[in-house]
């Protein structure tokens, strides 16, 4: 900030006093082309709230915590996608700046008497702040919007305990489903076209707010299992009442509209000149086997096949290694004891599988800026800035059906397991456009219901391509799917949060500390001790789970 001498702003001062008759020096430096949060309309913040938290959450699915779940991994720039390697700092400041702007839309629609835009904003802060203490776990929720108290700033709020900002969040999605339960026509102030994920449907709004309340319980059900089951079977038994997503049409979702850098799908190779982003995203190797052995049709419309298959032959002379229409023919001498995959169709990366996963299945090139013509590439639609199916999925029609049926198999009055476990493959697969091959790949044994959770929060983990997020919570929480670090990976264990930033542990030292100071020390916590990606915060203390 750039300081000025008295003298500098004395002579103008006084100038301005005698051009205006010395006015209310307030009104002086009002800004015209600005907007005071005290008069805004709670329409104008809305959107804001809405993308940023949309691109956030796709953020984290499609980038490194895709590469935990083993969805993807990367062949370059891959340390923190492949092996964990976080640094201890990242930041959760972004996903406050949103609840800060939240927090104004909410107070603006109180004063307004508008309670549509209020149902709204207690929905995003609850999937905000569940968000912010799944990765972290305790952290800043009563006092962290509270701006001023006592006439200084408030810089240094406490950390809550994850259990009572699971219940603060359920408390507001409650209020949001009441505030959300009038027709449309009953709400004065709707502008359809700021609401992004709905165009202004309250009923809509309502069913997400419900499907989060399942979301939230669930994750509770290794924690508070009492409380976990009569939240879910209360929603089950009042569907008037609680309406949930269990149509893919009323998935919370945010396209693109790919104008700029800023509004497009992530790693595009539109506006990322070079497409280097989009380059180093492979398919994971772990998803890859398991989608062919499934034969999932959702394989294809996520993957490329491979450019340039490996062929070894045992009957070729020494030292060949020669490109014969289209496929790259090798002699075993070759190869030697490198680890390669000749999976003529797809092949994907290994998890954490080296220092330098580019040089992975003998490519070519191997490098920062390597083209692996032997792994699969993702689908070309993920080089687009948009498209029908480039969305930020927050919340949808799968997701919600596998948690009915997991409850179902926990033995809770929460309908059939059996037809939420085929409705919630059923929605995946119409969202992904191959909803014609339904019968065929329920029909298979390996797919068909073996009334196990082990099943249904598998097919939840490959339903939630690019939103991966809610796959790691599930890890976390089942040990489900069955992962396994590579041999680069920073620790022989999946990580189960995220580290408390520097700056926090500095700045807000005591708070922070305290917070440090609850989570569960580990064998794998190592150096980090309590701050630790793989110190375990209170939802899963106790359960055993994952590791």
């Amino acid at each position: 900030m750039k300081t000025f001498s008295k003298k500098s702003i004395l002579f103008p001062l006084l100038l301005a006093c005698l051009i205006f008759s010395c006015k209310d020096l307030s009104e002086l430096n009002e800004n015209p082309n600005g907007v005071a949060p005290e008069t805004v309309n709670p329409n104008l913040i809305l959107p804001t709230i809405l993308t940023e938290a949309a691109r956030a959450y796709v953020n984290l699915g499609y980038q490194d915590i895709a590469g935990v779940v083993q969805h993807t991994q990367k062949d370059a720039w891959a340390s923190g996608h492949n092996d964990y390697d976080w640094g201890g700092n990242q930041n959760w400041n972004p996903y406050y700046d949103i609840l800060r702007n939240n927090d104004l839309l909410y107070k603006r629609s109180v004063e307004l008497n508008l309670e549509f835009q209020q149902g709204v904003s207690l929905v995003m802060k609850s999937f905000v702040f569940g968000l912010i203490t799944d990765l972290w776990g305790d952290a800043p929720y009563t006092d962290a919007l509270k701006g001023e108290v006592g006439g200084t700033e408030n810089i240094l709020p406490a950390f809550d305990g994850q259990d009572k900002i699971y219940a603060g969040i359920i408390a507001d999605l409650e209020k949001a489903n009441t505030l959300l339960s009038k027709s449309k026509a009953d709400y004065p102030g709707i502008v359809d076209n700021v609401d992004v994920y709905y165009g202004g449907n309250p009923e809509k709004w309502r069913k997400m707010a419900n499907s989060l309340l399942l979301r939230y319980y669930m994750r509770l059900s290794e924690k508070q299992p009492d409380i976990a089951k009569a939240g879910i079977e209360k929603i089950v038994a009042n569907a008037v009442q609680y309406p949930i997503i269990t149509s893919e049409s009323d998935d919370a979702a945010m396209s693109f509209p790919g104008n700029s850098d800023g509004d497009s799908w992530p790693a595009n190779a539109v506006y990322d000149a070079s497409g280097s982003n989009y380059r180093r995203i492979k398919m994971c190797a772990t998803f890859v086997e398991k989608l062919q052995a499934l034969k999932d049709p959702r394989l294809g419309i996520w993957a490329n096949k491979v450019e340039v298959p490996l062929v070894v032959d045992a009957t070729l002379p020494p030292k060949t290694d020669k490109i014969v229409d289209g496929k790259r023919y090798l002699s075993p001498d070759k190869v030697g004891t490198e680890q390669i995959d000749t999976d003529p169709e797809y092949v994907g990366l290994p998890p954490s599988f080296s220092a330098l996963p580019s040089a992975y299945n003998l490519n070519p090139t191997p490098g920062q800026t390597s083209y692996n013509p032997h792994v699969s590439f993702l689908n070309d639609i993920y080089k687009a800035a948009k498209g029908p199916l480039l969305k930020a999925r927050l919340i949808s029609a799968a997701e919600v059906h596998f948690i009915l049926a997991e409850a179902g198999l926990k033995g809770w009055a929460a309908g059939v397991a059996k037809d939420h476990y085929e409705a919630g493959i059923k929605a995946s697969l119409n969202t992904w456009t191959v909803g014609s091959t339904y019968s065929a790949y329920i029909a298979q044994p390996a797919v068909a219901f073996n009334q196990t959770i082990k099943q249904v929060i598998e097919q939840k983990w490959i339903a939630g391509w690019t939103a991966a997020t809610e796959a790691w919570f599930d890890y976390r929480r089942t040990g489900i799917p069955e992962l396994h670090a590579g041999p680069a990976a920073k620790r022989d264990v999946l990580p189960v949060r995220f580290y408390y930033m520097q700056d926090e542990l500095q700045i807000n030292k005591a708070n922070a500390e305290s917070a440090v100071s609850k989570l569960e020390i580990t064998v794998y916590s190592q150096a980090d001790k309590g701050n630790s990606a793989w110190s375990k915060p209170w939802v899963v203390q106790g359960t055993k789970k994952p590791w």
